[in-house]
């Protein structure tokens, strides 16, 4: 009998189906424990949602004149921002980019070759990957150790110009966008485009913001400065988004709440008062789900930069520098005026320190190859020169108050000669002379002898001669009463000191008595006439009268956030008869008959007094002059003083008298504005206007 084989299959199918079953069992139990124990949780972490608060920039504040015009605001620009989220891929952020390059045009010119090898990368990942390929087999097969840095240095070293090469047109824009894009940090906006947004790219943009997730239209503000170029060097600058903070000053900056990006003023009065004009940051919270903001909500405008009113009277300031560009011009027809090709003027209150102009100008070549001038207003507190006979006021105070000279003592003016010191003698021999002849026909030889004197030199003519070296120390500290060879104090960065001279012999105690040994600037010298005007009172210069709180009205000044009352940086102690004699003196170079500034002032109107300076120096290895002139007026009530600088002013037989041509112009306008705004006040206190229109109704009569 035949045995039937009993079939397995049906037993391996059971045993299938069972696994199946258990299977099944599992995940639906495990689907179970998801919806129903933790459902709340996973559903929370799908829908979580990040609010971030984030510091926002605002307008920076305004910088006015003295007389309520508006020489630095902000102009509003259109602009597009990207702001991404920590968690946001660098692949995201390219869509988008590629969706915006669709809607803008984006200039190009800011990208680096770094920058397309990155966006070269981010596009062909696989091509990328395969310029590593040898290396990354070997980390594979433990023969190299390389972190995900090196292999990616390798990657971008091993890019090659026909990589780059194959980047289009059309990517190129989209890697101009991507790089503006991923420049900054995450939740903070980046400008993709503030200049020259059309209306019809901020309109389309703004229709497709649902497509383009953490592009933004917005308002970014750029400074606007209302004279161009005038005394812009003094205003400063600030950074762009390129720059953002300077590294300098980064953790500074940071633990104040600035962004990395954020601009700041990176010089001289925007530098200065930076943490007045910046103002208080706008909070905006974000409100993220997923990877993209979807929600902004503005917790605090924040306040725009409270305003700097400076002492700078703008109008009077275009005036000087139109003198010194017309002077220049002028006298470069010339002969010896090859070197001729800058001046500096500063005017200030001699009470107050009040800065009323500071222009510097600078005749050159531009970039289009034409002659023209360039603003040097700096050079007026930063550039030192040899200032001549200007300086001899504080040579005679100093010989006044040591006790080497007195009222009405007398020095035989003929030439002076020292054994191995070349001979040094006054423009002519001027013979017997007093100190108030000393100053008005300005006098080299009666400093001369007051200096060896004050060393305690026994002078004669052709002999050696020995003296107390401790006499150059002596002067200095006498002129630095003055702020001849000292700082300032004037409220802006970068001041210089100017460069006292190393070496010490007689003859070089000469030179320093006459101003033609040590450099100071134009400030300096400014200083120093303001302190004999002001009768030994040493007035800090100040550019910036008062801080006022911003308004809601563009066309009123706030309240008075904080106000700059004049400070006396020192009271030089000497007798004031002796001032008195000096001012005389001072008063006779200007309209004494034989004053040596008398040809341009003597019929003036204002009563002015000063003094002329010229001093030798040197460039390109020609002897130079600098040619200068300091002066107030009126005589008995000074209210302006002023130093003229003109380095290298001319050179062999030539000779000119630019110095005093600047002083009478400058001068000249200075009462025609008083008395202009005597007769027709324009400004309101507290009103400010823009000073470009203000400035064509006065030259039109209007």
């Amino acid at each position: 009998m035949i045995k039937k084989k009993k079939s397995h299959v049906p037993f391996r199918l059971n045993a299938l189906f069972f696994i199946v079953f258990l299977l099944f069992s599992g995940l639906i139990l495990r689907l179970g424990v998801v919806q129903i124990v933790h459902g709340e949780k996973y559903q929370k972490e799908v829908e979580k949602t990040e609010n971030d608060t984030v510091n926002l920039p605002v307008p920076r504040g305004k910088i006015i004149d003295n007389n309520g015009n508006v020489i630095v605001d902000n102009k509003a620009l259109n602009a597009i921002t990207y702001t991404r989220t920590r968690d946001t891929k660098q692949e995201k952020v390219l869509e988008v980019a590629e969706n915006l390059a669709k809607l803008i045009d984006k200039k190009t010119d800011k990208v680096t070759e770094r920058d397309l090898k990155d966006f070269w990368m981010l596009k062909n990942p696989e091509e990328a990957k395969e310029k590593v390929k040898q290396e990354l087999e070997k980390i594979e097969a433990g023969e190299l150790e390389l972190s995900s840095k090196e292999i990616y240095k390798l990657q971008i070293d091993r890019i090659t110009e026909n990589d780059l090469n194959s980047i289009t047109e059309e990517e190129l824009e989209v890697a101009a966008i991507f790089r503006e894009m991923t420049k900054g940090y995450a939740l903070t906006p980046q400008i993709v485009k503030n200049e020259d947004v059309t209306p019809e790219e901020y309109a389309a943009v703004s229709e497709n913001l649902e497509n383009l997730p953490g592009v933004n239209t917005t308002t970014d503000w750029v400074r606007d400065y209302k004279y161009e170029n005038t005394l812009k060097s003094i205003l400063g600058r600030i950074s762009d988004t390129d720059e953002g903070l300077p590294s300098d000053k980064l953790d500074y900056y940071l633990a104040r709440g600035y962004n990395r990006n954020d601009r700041v003023g990176l010089s001289y009065l925007e530098e200065q008062y930076e943490s007045v004009l910046h103002g208080q940051k706008a909070k905006v919270e974000y409100v993220i789900k997923g990877n993209a903001v979807q929600e902004t909500i503005v917790k605090s405008e924040g306040q725009r930069g409270s305003d700097l009113v400076l002492t700078i009277d703008m109008e009077l300031q275009q005036a000087v520098e139109q003198i010194l560009e017309e002077q220049i011009i002028a006298h470069k027809q010339k002969p010896g005026t090859q070197y001729l090709d800058r001046a500096f003027v500063v005017m200030m209150n001699p009470k107050t320190g009040e800065l009323l102009s500071m222009a510097g100008k600078v005749y050159t070549r531009g970039d289009d190859g034409k002659m023209g001038f360039q603003d040097y207003a700096l050079g007026t507190m930063n550039a030192a020169y040899e200032m001549g006979s200007s300086v001899k006021g504080a040579t005679m105070l100093t010989g006044y108050d040591t006790g080497v000279i007195d009222i009405g003592s007398m020095y035989y003016d003929s030439p002076v000669k020292i054994k191995d010191t070349p001979l040094k003698k006054s423009w002519k021999p001027l013979g017997p002379t007093n100190d108030l002849k000393a100053l008005e026909m300005s006098s080299n030889v009666y400093m001369f002898r007051t200096f060896l004197d004050l060393a305690g030199g026994n002078y004669v003519y052709g002999k050696s001669i020995s003296i107390d070296y401790d006499a150059f120390q002596t002067a200095r500290n006498y002129f630095g009463q003055f702020g001849l060879g000292v700082k300032t104090g004037i409220d802006l960065p970068g001041e210089a000191t100017g460069f006292p001279g190393s070496l010490l012999n007689p003859g070089l105690l000469m030179d320093l008595s006459i101003g033609q040994y040590d450099t100071y600037t134009t400030l300096q010298l400014a200083q120093y006439v303001s302190t004999i005007a002001n009768d030994g009172y040493r007035m800090q210069p100040k550019i910036v009268r008062q801080i006022h709180q911003p308004t809601m009205n563009e066309n009123e000044l706030g309240p008075i956030q904080q106000p700059f009352e004049p400070t006396v940086m020192n009271k030089v102690d000497i007798d004031q008869k002796y001032f008195d004699r000096v001012q005389q003196g001072f008063r006779l170079v200007f309209q004494g008959s034989s004053g040596t500034a008398r040809g341009v002032f003597a019929k003036k109107p204002y009563d002015a007094a000063g003094k002329t300076g010229s001093a030798q120096s040197f460039i390109n290895g020609v002897e130079a002059i600098n040619s200068t002139l300091v002066g107030y007026a009126p005589f008995d009530n000074p209210e302006v003083a002023f130093a003229v600088v003109i380095p290298y002013a001319y050179y062999g037989n030539s000779s000119h008298n630019m110095n005093l041509q600047v002083g009478g112009a400058i001068l000249d306008k200075y009462f025609e504005l008083k008395e202009q705004r005597a007769l027709n006040p324009q400004n309101k206190q507290g009103t400010i206007t823009d000073g470009q229109e203000d400035t064509q109704e006065d030259e039109t009569g209007e």
